[in-house]
């Protein structure tokens, strides 16, 4: 039987396999699985390899297009560069078989649910609202900017406005309108810049949510819980 070969694509297919067929490398790939990004110092970890070794893995991982790399303020996390690499990584798992240890992040349980980001909702809470923003298409990422930029749908401008938000204001600020800000306790992204502040304000107007006196946390109001099923489609 003729089997038609592409040379150039078989040396790259054999190129990723090697790199994913490191053990430290495979341990910190099958870390990001979950969809979190973690900090090179938490892979080395995972890899249980030293700091440098595990930044000379990164930059094989990056060169193949494996991870990708998130820069926030002093901080560089990694996570999987797309859905095709966790689709081969889940195949691999399943030939392979057995569990894997879910992330358990630290952050004190006060502060996960939900608390404020400089002045955002961070936590649980405000990752799940990005994802059901995304979700309901109230927000997609932008036409323009980086790839952790969004707009806001007229759908999602007519829905927020509906339910008492200032979006002219929010848009009229000088400052980036809204971004993909990476959770520190969830590791996985909420909804940053003005977009982010005006609905921790319409939160905290509406009394969906309350400050709980000195700390970031932020209190789930009973009518917040109401809220957020009956607008987002949230059980909090």
């Amino acid at each position: 039987m003729d089997v038609e070969r592409n040379p150039v694509a078989d040396a790259a297919a054999a190129a990723i396999a090697a790199t994913i067929g490191e053990p430290a490398r495979a341990r910190m790939l099958f870390c990001l699985v979950d969809g979190r990004a973690r900090t090179a110092t938490e892979l080395a970890l995972v890899a249980d390899v030293s700091p440098s070794t595990a930044s000379a893995h990164l930059n094989r991982l990056k060169m193949h297009d494996l991870v990708r790399v998130l820069v926030q303020g002093k901080h560089r996390y990694y996570s999987l560069e797309n859905a095709d690499v966790a689709n081969v990584l889940e195949g691999l798992s399943v030939l392979a078989g057995g569990p894997r240890a879910k992330f358990a992040p630290s952050t004190p349980d006060h502060l996960r649910l939900a608390r404020s980001c400089y002045d955002h909702i961070a936590g649980t809470l405000a990752v799940n609202l990005h994802d059901r923003l995304m979700t309901m298409e109230w927000i997609a990422p932008a036409e323009r900017g980086d790839d952790r930029s969004y707009d806001l749908t007229a759908k999602g401008a007519r829905s927020l406005q509906a339910l008492g938000m200032d979006v002219d204001s929010a848009r009229a600020t000088r400052r980036r309108f809204a971004f993909a800000c990476l959770d520190w306790s969830e590791r996985r992204a909420h909804v940053g810049g003005a977009l982010g502040a005006a609905l921790l304000t319409l939160a905290l107007e509406k009394k969906w949510v309350s400050r709980q006196r000195g700390t970031r946390g932020l209190q789930i109001t009973g009518v917040g819980r109401r809220a957020m099923f009956s607008h987002f489609g949230l059980r909090v």
